[in-house]
């Protein structure tokens, strides 16, 4: 029994190639602790991107010569031996293109490091590399084997403009998506309205849609082709801190220095009380604008808020600090009045010019 185990070809052959396979996996292990260790000598980002090209290039390589080695050593068909160096050959350029594609990958994630503005299409970008360096291995691999293509690229062509076609707006909102990505009007977080009406929060920006939160905590779904085309004021944009105005009206013949100085007055105060949102600074200023309504004088003060949704809070504050001031003040809010003529009318006069007949 040992005497067959021991000069049985077949099974020595066997358990070479299951040594060999174990090997370059040990191998592999141990070049990848190696690597790990000489990049920490580098620059980081360039120790990162060393070990991360050449930890995985070990175990390939090393189970391409183990899958040669194990062809050369059993005793094959001559077309066994074909299929397996065509399987070899596939599997190099495989290899091969894998190699570039992550170099342009890990080096376009360096960049991204240095300019943000690419942080956010570097994923995407890379899964475009991985895709194109993939569709043209695949392309390669399919000539050398000896599969003709012709017909093949008949039918992709002939299939991709029928898959463009019904993608048409799958495509368009992507594209908008990675615009979005890159230029940037809005972010995560920004609070934004469309010239449609429609305003909230930006929640993501995806690949078909962006979602809006709106201040009632509903999702609004903007598909990314439309929201590329939209009018879109950003309010987080070039800050949060915006400016509130708020419209207050008196009655006719109230100084209107006196009520300016009210106001401003009043708005300070407010900030002095720290009230919630409301900042000092830029200091806030009163003036005699619109001016003069049909039967009011109208004025307009205008303070700084943290951000967009700040102004309601402030603005229900200092309204009502207002009106306190104002009737402390002696100062009238008009109501809204209308005066009413009505002229008296003449007796109309009888039917016959008003002269009366006596008849005889």
């Amino acid at each position: 029994m040992l005497k067959a185990l021991h000069f049985s070809p077949t099974l020595f052959s066997a358990l070479m190639v299951f040594a060999m396979l174990a090997a370059a996996l040990v191998a592999g292990f141990i070049l990848s602790r190696v690597f790990r260790r000489y990049a920490t000598k580098f620059e980081k980002t360039w120790g990162e991107l060393l070990f991360s090209l050449f930890e995985s290039l070990p175990v390939p390589l090393l189970l391409l010569a183990t899958l040669y080695t194990a062809i050369e050593l059993f005793t094959l068909p001559p077309q066994w031996e074909r299929i397996g160096s065509k399987l070899i050959l596939a599997l190099v350029i495989l290899v091969l293109f894998y190699f570039p594609a992550k170099v342009l990958i890990l080096f376009l994630r360096r960049l991204s490091q240095r300019e943000p503005l690419l942080e956010r299409v570097t994923e995407p970008a890379a899964f475009a590399i991985r895709a194109l360096f993939a569709l043209v291995a695949v392309i390669v691999v399919l000539e050398n084997l000896g599969v003709h293509l012709t017909v093949v690229w008949t039918t992709l062509g002939v299939g991709s403009v029928a898959v463009a076609l019904a993608l048409q707006e799958t495509l368009s909102n992507f594209f908008a998506g990675l615009y979005l990505l890159a230029d940037r009007p809005i972010n995560p977080g920004d609070y934004v309205k469309l010239d449609s009406g429609q305003e909230g929060y930006v929640v993501r920006i995806g690949w078909r849609s962006a979602l809006l939160r709106t201040l009632s905590n509903n999702m609004i779904v903007v598909p990314n082709s439309t929201l590329s085309k939209a009018v879109i004021t950003n309010y987080s944009m070039p800050e949060d801190r915006m400016s509130l105005v708020i419209q207050v009206n008196v009655a006719s013949g109230t100084d209107p220095r006196r009520v300016e100085k009210i106001l401003v007055d009043v708005a300070k105060e407010a900030a002095r009380d720290r009230c919630d949102g409301l900042l000092p600074h830029p200091e806030p200023f009163a003036q005699f604008i619109p001016g003069f309504g049909k039967s009011t004088l109208d004025f307009s003060l205008v303070v700084q808020v943290r951000k967009f949704s700040d102004q309601y809070p402030v603005q229900s504050e200092l309204r009502k600090r207002i009106l306190e001031r104002f009737q402390k003040e002696g100062i009238e809010i008009p109501f809204p009045t209308q005066s009413i003529l009505i002229e008296k009318v003449p007796p109309t006069p009888p039917a016959g010019g008003g002269r009366k007949t006596k008849r005889k």
